[in-house]
């Protein structure tokens, strides 16, 4: 169900487009490759486990959970332009 002067559907291809940014985003920060030994923020050592789970591991715990509270703290796109959004 549109609204205004939108054609029906255009609400769910707006969806649509925010979850396949969201994918294309997550995607593009995967890491590959081997692992460090120490961490690249703190230089404290990884321990192997992590290193064995998650190829490519550049960060230790305490770092990676930093950087990513820091990450979850911007907000989105609003693709929708509303008045709240434009109030921030």
């Amino acid at each position: 169900m549109a609204g205004g002067w939108s054609r029906d559907g255009a609400v769910q291809d707006q969806i649509d487009a925010s979850v396949d940014d969201e994918v294309q985003r997550a995607r593009s920060q995967l890491v590959s490759g081997e692992s460090a030994t120490h961490c690249e923020e703190c230089d404290s050592a990884i321990p192997e486990a992590r290193r064995k789970t998650i190829p490519g591991v550049q960060l230790c715990v305490a770092c990676q959970s930093s950087l990513e509270k820091h990450e979850t703290s911007h907000g989105g796109i609003n693709r929708r332009g509303s008045k709240d959004s434009q109030l921030r």
